[in-house]
Parts: C-alpha cells; sequence; structure tokens
C-alpha cells in the first residue's frame, strides 16, 4: 500500500494541503473545528509524518529539545509531565536530556540536540553561571526557553516560581507558630533556585542574627539528614529546607534522634513533591505551580515559533503557595534536661 500522502488528507478533510501541514506540524494557529477534521481525516487514513524528510527539507521538525539538572529530583517528573502533554497538544514531540547537574554534559546535550534540528529547547540550567555561555549560544540559533531557574538578565526568555515570595510565605508561617530558633538547610553552588533561596532566607530571617544560621550543601535527602547532625547542638526550633528531599531527610534524622516534630523542631521544604504529603508527619512545603510553569513555558515557546524573534527576552514570576502541614504544626516548651542521645 502507498504511504499516505499530505495531499490523500487535504483531499478527505476537504482543507488545503498548506492548511493540513500546519494542523499536523503545528506552526501556525488553525481554528479548532479545522484542526479537528484534519486530525480525524489523518487517523482514518493512517497519515504518519516523515520527520526526517521534513527536516531535510529545512522545514520545522515538530521536535522540541528539553534539558533537565537531575531527572532523579522528583519535582523534574512532574515538570516533565506537564510538558510533554502541552507540547503535544500542539503538535510536538519532546527529546528528554539529563545532564546530571554538570554544566559540561549539559552543553554536550545542548549540542546534540541542535545538531538533530529541533525547533526549540527547553532548559532547566545546571549553573547559573557555568551554563550561561552554552545556553546563550543555543538561544542564538533556536528559540529557548529557561524553566525553574535563569542564567542571568538578557539570555533568553525565562518563567520561574517566585522563590523569594515562598520564602517569605514560609518565614511568615514560623513566625506566627512563635518559631525564633530557625536554621536554613539550603543547597550551595550558583544554581539561581539555590540562590535565590538562600538570599531570601538572609534577608527574611526572624531577627538580625538569624541571618547567619544556614549550612549549605545539596538537593538531597543525605544532606538533610547530615545537616541535623550539624546543627543539633545549636537547638533550632525550626528548619527551613530549600527543597523537599532536603526536609524529608531532616525528618528522617531528626526522628532518629529522638527530637518531637514539629513540638521541638518544625521543617519545611519547597516543591511539593509528592513525597511531602506521604512522610509522616507531611512536610509543609511551597507548592511550585507545574501546570502554569509548562504553560507559560510553551506560550513563550509558541511566540518565538510564530516568528516573535526580534522580541527583547522576557522574564515570568508565578506565584506560590504555602501549602502547611503537620511538620510545622505548634511548638512545645522545650526540653530542661540532656537531649535525646544521638
Amino acid at each position: 500500500m502507498a504511504d499516505v500522502t499530505l495531499r490523500d488528507v487535504a483531499r478527505a478533510c476537504g482543507c488545503s494541503v498548506a492548511t493540513v501541514s500546519r494542523v499536523l506540524a503545528g506552526t501556525r494557529p488553525v481554528g479548532a473545528e479545522t484542526a479537528r477534521r484534519v486530525r480525524e481525516a489523518a487517523a482514518a487514513l493512517g497519515y504518519r509524518p516523515n520527520h526526517a524528510a521534513r527536516a531535510l527539507r529545512g522545514r520545522a521538525t515538530g521536535t522540541v529539545g528539553l534539558v533537565l539538572p537531575q531527572i532523579t529530583n522528583p519535582f523534574y517528573p512532574a515538570l516533565v509531565r506537564a510538558l510533554t502533554h502541552a507540547l503535544h497538544a500542539g503538535g510536538r514531540a519532546v527529546l528528554l536530556a539529563d545532564c546530571d547537574d554538570d554544566p559540561a554534559a549539559e552543553a554536550r546535550h545542548i549540542d546534540d540536540l541542535l545538531s538533530r534540528r529541533v525547533d526549540a529547547l527547553l532548559v532547566v540550567p545546571a549553573d547559573e553561571r557555568r551554563s550561561r555561555e552554552a545556553v546563550a549560544a543555543a538561544a542564538a540559533r533556536v528559540p529557548l526557553v529557561l524553566l525553574d531557574r535563569g542564567c542571568g538578565p538578557g539570555v533568553a526568555d525565562s518563567v520561574a516560581v517566585d522563590n523569594a515570595a515562598g520564602m517569605a510565605l514560609v518565614l511568615d508561617h514560623l513566625a506566627a507558630a512563635g518559631r525564633r530558633r530557625v536554621w536554613f538547610v539550603g543547597a550551595g553552588g550558583t544554581a539561581s533556585a539555590a540562590a535565590e533561596r538562600r538570599a531570601a532566607f538572609a534577608a527574611g530571617a526572624l531577627g538580625a542574627e538569624a541571618a547567619g544560621r544556614a549550612v549549605l550543601g545539596d538537593f538531597s535527602v543525605a544532606w538533610g539528614r547530615a545537616a541535623v547532625d550539624r546543627v543539633w547542638d545549636e537547638r533550632p526550633d525550626a528548619l527551613v529546607c530549600a527543597n523537599d528531599l532536603i526536609a524529608i531527610g531532616a525528618l528522617q534524622r531528626l526522628q532518629e534522634r529522638g527530637a518531637d516534630v514539629p513540638g521541638d523542631v518544625a521543617v519545611t521544604g519547597f516543591d511539593d513533591i509528592p513525597m511531602a504529603a506521604l512522610s509522616a508527619p507531611g512536610v509543609t512545603t511551597v507548592r511550585q505551580p507545574v501546570a502554569e510553569l509548562a504553560a507559560e513555558a510553551t506560550r513563550l515557546l509558541a511566540r518565538r515559533l510564530d516568528g516573535d524573534a526580534a522580541r527583547p527576552s522576557r522574564t515570568i514570576r508565578l506565584a506560590p503557595e504555602l501549602v502547611v502541614r503537620g511538620s510545622s504544626g505548634p511548638c512545645r516548651a522545650r526540653h530542661t534536661g540532656a537531649d535525646a542521645a544521638p
């Protein structure tokens, strides 16, 4: 049986070949009723686009590259799912690359995706400074949107949660609960999310001396556990963790040491990954609007793909939401006797 062509689909649905091409490639907006007729005709005939041939002719490939810093962080699979759904709705496929928090690997993945002639790139940069050169070079070649993290002003369109607003929600909540010896457990390095959350804690910390109450490691459960041992002798009454993985590790270690959470120590996180609700007690955290992140990124990308290349880069900050769970309930009078054994 001969391959079904665009002309065959056009005859079946009563549209022009150009309209069928626009619908199936997702390159231009088309009316909902027309798009429905085209897709139904294509499905009935068994039409399959030849993306390789399209790329060789210098046309859109219908693919978007997505580069992540660390797929094992549970926040990113949720983001990938939302992005994939949003892009598929526009007729675009996703090619995924994980750089394992290595800017050099990230640069190689970006080059590889460009060599595969992706129409555009979505990038969560591994490091604000060390990722900048590769990201800026790629943004000069194809439409590119930064997600969750930035690479400095003017590099590319960017959409992320307002980290400072999220940290303010946490600190206001803890202050209202009477917490006074608050420590920040964060991540070092220059990833913009890590740096913004550190800076927001220092700017809004409870009391002038609290700004110096910070220990830094990475975004992992293991670091959360180790951080508890680092600050144990300081007798904190709250640990503000830079993400939920750190918070879950801190919660585990505090319970092993015999601390009552939240009676003795409150614990908060950031992101609202599924594990945060499943721990005992559940972790109070800042929820990132994942679906909105994906929708805004897709909108920014579509505008660039539709020819709005000359517009200055745009930065969008989305409002976070505080999700209060059991890990930050009311505090109680602290022990006067010896602390629990390590």
